[in-house]
């Protein structure tokens, strides 16, 4: 299948000149040029819908496809309702010890049934990544969470407009969890967001507080991002990208609320009616997906260097979420695969042994042992 696209910006802009600020007015810098991030190539949702296939049913996930009770955060000592803190391993514990039980994974909660504990640690979590030192193995990184994003950043050109788009971000979560529970110890439930509740007003979504992910301001009268200054993450120097550059700027957002509101459960839904792993793929890559990145705008909006921004980890489980809903409709979507796994002409075509690696910062894996979310490497199932 063929998209018609939008957009054709896909590694976003490198001239960045107007991002180097002395460190000593770095902190009175308020406002960023948009030009330097570009944008995510898009399809439009009115083509999706058209050519949508018919759908049997409308799948979830959860109890429904796995024995489990509804779960709902109702319980008195405010922790999320997920059997994987104390008396249950963790989904990375599991995959570990090859012992994933399918009737009893770790279980993904979304933000709004996630406790007010849970959410505070989570943050916390990618804090810590942040305070810590870079391996140094890792072109730009100056800390430990810039090391995810310089692999995000090298890796662009083969995990964007792929058939490894889908699985690659799949296991590059997964990176992202084993780094967050290894190194700095964080043994709650994993959160996703269903960005579609928020469709149009993602700045008024508990994320964006200063208590959690910080403020999701809109663009400027005259079209400027602006610089995140409250919050957890509030006043960060990111070192990696834009493009493909390494030029010290901000943590910026610039929320376009038009775009955020076509990330809509028909849109999802419309993109999930495909059959074929490779066009459902495309579409949900060039529709929701993009749309989010470009919806929230700035930092998240550059191609390569997107992860500079934490919130990227919430999009990219809701995309995750998208993929498994799209797996529970036919038992076969979790052992096939099709598409291009790189840019030649002809193709490699991507396979189940097709190899997904981090550039060495985390063992490799194969498509094959992500694509079941109950298998032995991974071990999770979203709450809903």
């Amino acid at each position: 299948m063929r998209f018609t696209l939008t957009s054709h910006a896909l590694v976003g802009a490198v001239a960045v000149s107007a991002l180097t600020v002395p460190r000593s007015v770095e902190k009175r810098l308020t406002h960023i040029d948009l030009a330097q991030f570009g944008s995510f190539p898009t399809i439009s949702p009115e083509q999706a819908h058209s050519e949508a296939e018919a759908l049997t049913a409308i799948l979830g996930d959860g109890p429904q496809f796995s024995g489990h009770k509804s779960n709902t955060n109702t319980n008195t000592n405010n922790k999320s309702p997920v059997a994987a803190v104390d008396d249950t391993t963790t989904e990375s514990e599991a995959a570990a010890a090859g012992t994933c039980d399918r009737n009893n994974p770790a279980v993904r909660f979304e933000w709004r049934n996630y406790s007010a504990d849970d959410k505070k640690a989570f943050v916390n979590g990618i804090k810590c990544l942040m305070d810590k030192d870079s391996s140094g193995s890792f072109p730009g990184a100056k800390n430990r969470y810039e090391d995810l994003v310089s692999v995000h950043q090298q890796l662009t050109p083969t995990i964007h407009q792929r058939a490894t788009f889908l699985v690659w971000h799949r296991y590059y979560v997964h990176v992202f969890e084993s780094l967050m529970r290894e190194e700095c110890g964080f043994n709650r439930a994993f959160p996703w967001w269903d960005e579609t509740l928020d469709a149009g007003k993602f700045a008024q979504s508990d994320l964006f507080t200063d208590e959690h992910f910080g403020p999701l301001p809109g663009k400027t009268s005259d079209g400027q991002g602006t610089c995140i200054d409250t919050g957890t993450f509030g006043g960060l120097t990111l070192h990696v990208g834009p493009g493909s550059g390494f030029t010290d700027h901000c943590l910026a957002r610039a929320v376009d609320e038009s775009l955020t509101a076509t990330v809509s459960a028909q849109f999802v839904q419309d993109c999930n009616s495909r059959t074929s792993y490779d066009d459902m793929r495309g579409c949900q890559e060039l529709g929701p997906h993009a749309y989010g990145h470009n919806g929230v705008g700035a930092v998240m909006a550059e191609v390569q260097a997107s992860p500079g921004d934490p919130v990227f980890f919430m999009h990219h489980l809701f995309v995750d979420h998208s993929f498994r809903i799209w797996q529970n409709g036919d038992a076969s979507r979790t052992t096939t695969i099709n598409g291009c796994a790189d840019g030649n002409n002809p193709c490699t075509a991507i396979t189940m042994d097709t190899v997904l690696h981090s550039n060495g910062l985390r063992p490799n894996t194969t498509v094959g042992a992500v694509m079941d979310t109950l298998g032995d490497y991974l071990c999770y199932r979203y709450d809903y």
